[in-house]
């Protein structure tokens, strides 16, 4: 009784332990196996709904073109912009600086205008007493309106504007085409004024030459002095002439004559030249609408 008492525990043990299979103990490699074969099922039916959820039709290709393309173009509309806004304020700021130029001009033709006619005088003033009956007795007379007729300079217009304009490539800046025509047409007058003075010029050179057979110089030496700021004074006494033959005179006479004829011509252009410049300063005012 005792021994079957005994027995009887173990085989109910096997019993049980036999009857529950989910209690059964699994290797671990066979779980390991086991875990990744169900990942990669997993992982596989993962990446395919991805592929077919993801895939591209030539819509979605043509909508991001598109945006990106809007996107650049915008871009370039935005700094197409900018680069006009640059361009009108410095169009407008060349402009304000050629009124000023034209205003410096118009009143350096009002000084010059007045020069040429002092200048015209002092010439006269010599043919006077070169053809005076007794010119032996006026020498002071002739050698200090002798000293006059090359101390002179013609009109010279400011150039800061307008060389930018033609140098830098900035006339490209003025988008209208009559304010662009306009201002070549004024400096076109002033090259027409500057071939003028040129042939004053030569006059002037002959003059200066043919005065070396008249006048003596070292008269003229005393004419001049620091402590006058080189203003010509007239000299002292009665200075003889180095001649007073009659062809060297009337030499003298026609370089004046002709002197005078070339600076009659250059006021005329002086006159026209101011009166064109008043009429630009005006007109560009009117465009930019300016004060």
């Amino acid at each position: 009784m005792a021994e079957n008492t005994d027995d009887e525990p173990l085989d109910n043990l096997s019993n049980t332990e036999s009857e529950n299979p989910s209690d059964e103990i699994i290797p671990t490699k066979d779980t390991e196996t086991i875990n990744t074969n169900q990942e990669s099922k997993n992982m596989e039916v993962h990446n395919h709904s991805h592929s077919a959820h993801g895939k591209k039709n030539w819509k979605s290709y043509f909508w991001e073109f598109l945006m990106l393309f809007l996107a650049v173009f915008c871009g370039f509309l935005a700094e197409y912009q900018l680069e006009q806004t640059i361009e009108k304020h410095r169009e407008k700021e060349l402009i304000v600086s050629l009124i000023e130029d034209l205003k410096r001009d118009t009143a350096s033709l009002r000084e010059y205008q007045q020069t040429l006619k002092v200048h015209k005088l002092l010439m006269d003033s010599l043919v006077f007493y070169l053809t005076a009956p007794d010119l032996k007795e006026e020498g002071a007379e002739v050698y200090y309106y002798g000293r006059k007729p090359h101390r002179f300079n013609f009109f010279k217009y400011t150039d800061r504007t307008i060389q930018q304009l033609k140098n830098a490539g900035s006339f490209r800046l003025i988008k209208k085409t009559v304010v662009a025509d306009s201002i070549l047409k004024y400096y076109s007058l002033l090259n027409n004024v500057s071939d003028i003075q040129y042939v004053s010029t030569a006059r002037i050179d002959e003059y200066i030459i043919t005065c070396r057979q008249l006048f003596n110089p070292l008269v003229f030496e005393t004419m001049v002095s620091d402590q006058t700021n080189n203003q010509i004074t007239k000299p002292a006494g009665n200075p003889p002439l180095l001649t007073y033959e009659r062809s060297t005179i009337l030499n003298i006479i026609s370089i004046i004559h002709n002197l005078k004829s070339s600076n009659r011509a250059i006021q005329q252009r002086y006159i026209l030249l101011k009166k064109e410049a008043e009429d630009l300063i005006e007109f560009l005012k009117s465009e930019y609408h300016l004060d």
